[in-house]
């Protein structure tokens, strides 16, 4: 039976004759990066199982299509229990600080196991199959060891074809997993950089003029393509300015493992028999998991923050309004929403600050939280638009002495022109992600456009009606013709933007 389809693996519920159940998961063909994805993620599975972490129990696995099934795959336990993205939005504030609880000790407990190197985590076997040379770092436990960065974007489309520095990330002089440790702070710079490397070589082979890849921002740009010579410039910028801003405190450059996808719908939990209150009984999908320095891992996972709340910035308790019997039920929909997330956000720091202490140093700390989102600027895949990376670095600029402390000159300057077009583009930007915002809530899809099946028919239907609504009230051809040509929810070939 299926239990889903996901962006990178299709997962099946096999049953037995005798009743015996375990789950299947198989990569798609173009999920990458062959052999490393699926190696990576049985070492990291079975390790912090190992640890103690509720991880499901592997039976057996591939990283590689020469078998008779003709694919990769992984065999694992089917873990009993509810996604928590099916009763998340029901549960009180009670079971929801518990949830949270729990996360943050989940959390502490794989975030405090140390690491010889930055890359992922394999079994030294599978690596000595597939590669030649020193490759790996070997952990106490020999069988498994740190070897190159399964992270999705070190690999994405024709990234996978070059051959650039991909981890281990560590100090040459040392060859102990003593020695590492001990060494480990000099490295942490070595990770800030590798994968901007990796995207400036990406650019010198196969970069070319795009349009944006976002079609919902292609009219703040004109509907021109962009150079990639713009993004090279800006990559060449931050690793001038990458390692003054490496954070002082030493305890912020040990190498650290986190689970790279902590949503809800990855988190399973059961009502447990003795307290009746929900408890985690599996973090699942640990495809693409690295280990990084604390700096670079910190940060609340994308569906628990409300970052863009002064309220939640601000870490005030949430509360209801107090006049909320006189509100119309949208009114009431909304607050009730805008509660929730407060709540986590709050719950979600709290229980850190109280379970996961370097993790709290790391998001308390400016400069951490700084690099954290510049390191993933650059190096995300460019697809047509250089502009976040630039107007971060920009921002490094006008705070620099505040990040990397008085009497230490910046190694990059901006000419005031360029700074007021990148000023008014992040304007024109900010109304197009508003309008964009705007359609999500009407169409009602998720990331990348996805809805439900379920919901799919009406979602066609009302982006249709959307699609028609905004064409209808541009008056100009030209305009409309545009519009039309780059409308954000067409079929769209993706291939130049591999």
């Amino acid at each position: 039976m299926k239990l889903a389809e996901g962006g990178f693996n299709r997962t099946f519920l096999i049953t037995m004759h005798d009743g015996f159940e375990m789950v299947a998961r198989i990569p798609y063909p173009i999920t990458v990066p062959e052999f490393y994805a699926v190696a990576s993620e049985v070492a990291t599975m079975r390790f912090l199982r190992s640890s103690g972490l509720p991880v499901p129990e592997v039976y057996g696995y591939s990283p590689s299509s020469d078998n008779a099934a003709k694919t990769e795959y992984i065999f694992m336990e089917f873990v009993r229990g509810t996604k928590l993205s099916d009763v998340w939005l029901e549960l009180e504030e009670p079971d929801i600080v518990s949830i949270l609880r729990q996360l943050a000790q989940l959390e502490s407990r794989m975030m405090s196991i140390p690491f010889p190197a930055g890359g992922s985590l394999y079994y030294t076997n599978d690596l000595e199959k597939k590669v030649t040379g020193r490759t790996s770092i070997p952990l106490d436990d020999e069988r498994f060891c740190v070897g190159p960065d399964a992270r999705l974007h070190m690999w994405y489309g024709r990234r996978s074809q070059l051959d650039v520095d991909r981890g281990p990330c560590t100090p040459l002089s040392a060859f102990s997993f003593a020695e590492l440790i001990e060494t480990i702070d000099e490295n942490a710079e070595a990770v800030l950089v590798a994968a901007a490397r990796k995207e400036l070589a990406y650019l010198e082979q196969f970069g070319r003029p795009l349009l944006p890849f976002q079609r919902e921002r292609r009219e703040a740009y004109g509907y021109k393509e962009q150079s990639p010579s713009d993004h090279t410039k800006n990559l060449e910028r931050y690793l001038l300015i990458a390692s003054p801003l490496v954070p002082k405190d030493p305890a912020l450059h040990h190498f650290r493992i986190r689970h790279p996808d902590l949503q809800p719908s990855n988190v399973i939990v059961s009502t447990s028999p003795d307290t009746n209150q929900l408890k985690i009984v599996g973090l699942l999908d640990w495809q693409h998991a690295s280990i990084l320095p604390q700096f670079l891992l910190a940060g609340i996972p994308g569906r628990l923050q409300n970052y863009d709340d002064p309220v939640s910035q601000a870490l005030t308790p949430p509360s209801l309004p107090a006049d909320m019997d006189k509100l119309d039920q949208s009114e009431q929909s909304h607050e009730i929403g805008l509660y929730h997330r407060r709540l986590i956000h709050f719950h979600y720091i709290k229980n850190t600050e109280e379970y996961n202490k370097h993790h709290h140093d790391a998001l308390s700390d400016p400069v951490s939280m700084f690099m954290y989102r510049l390191f993933d600027q650059a190096g995300a895949p460019w697809e047509g638009e250089t502009h976040a990376l630039k107007a971060t670095l920009v921002e490094a600029t006008e705070t620099w002495g505040r990040l990397a402390g008085e009497g230490v000159p910046c190694p990059v300057t901006f000419e005031p022109e360029d700074l007021r077009e990148t000023k008014e583009l992040s304007a024109k930007l900010q109304v197009a992600d508003e309008n964009f915002e705007g359609c999500r809530g009407m169409v009602d899809f998720e990331t990348e456009t996805w809805v439900s099946n379920e919901h799919y028919e009406r979602a066609m239907a009302l982006a249709e009606l959307l699609k028609l609504t905004v064409l209808t009230a541009i008056p100009e051809e030209e305009v409309r013709a545009k519009t039309e040509a780059n409308w954000f929810l067409n079929d769209m070939d993706e291939k130049d933007y591999m």
